[in-house]
């Protein structure tokens, strides 16, 4: 039968919480040996391949020098891999589509980051804290109708 408690001290001990556990991240890879993720930026989409090798990376079948030919852009491209130590450790096949360079170079860091959470789930960490994981998902405002742009108004003329 069920036992008589005289104090509240006595249920916290009767009691015990379930401890929350953390969830597990596992390796996610493809029958080829690869990890998969997709970035996004403003309306750029990138798809983004990781495979162990010497550390090349191509963008819409082009070496990312000639793709993204501003030294800043390929920056911001190569900033996880920096920061996990891997610079040269993986070769990169990316798709990009919509957008300009910019959008598409920061869905590119996106979608690498998180590549590289599937492929080595202890690189999480470092990543999300300094923000690589998040999508940034501040999009252009749409024109309405009686402004000039999204929220310019029209020139004002007294006569």
């Amino acid at each position: 039968m069920a036992e008589v408690l005289q104090s509240l001290g006595e249920l916290g001990d009767a009691v015990q919480p379930a401890a929350p556990e953390a969830p597990v991240h596992v390796q996610k890879l493809d029958k080829q040996g690869r990890a998969y993720a997709t970035g996004k930026r403003k309306n750029a989409v990138a798809r983004v391949w990781i495979k162990p090798g010497p550390g090349r990376i191509i963008v819409n079948q082009k070496p990312v020098e000639e793709y993204f030919a501003r030294p800043v852009l390929r920056m911001i491209l190569s900033q996880p891999l920096i920061v996990a130590d891997r610079a040269t450790q993986y070769d990169v096949t990316i798709t990009c589509a919509g957008g300009g360079l910019s959008g598409q170079a920061g869905a590119v860091r996106h979608g690498l980051a998180k590549a590289l959470t599937y492929y080595e789930p202890e690189l999480r960490a470092i990543l999300k804290r300094i923000g690589f994981l998040t999508r940034d998902s501040r999009v252009v405002e749409r024109k309405k109708y009686g402004r000039a742009k999204a929220r310019r108004r029209f020139q004002f003329s007294k006569r």
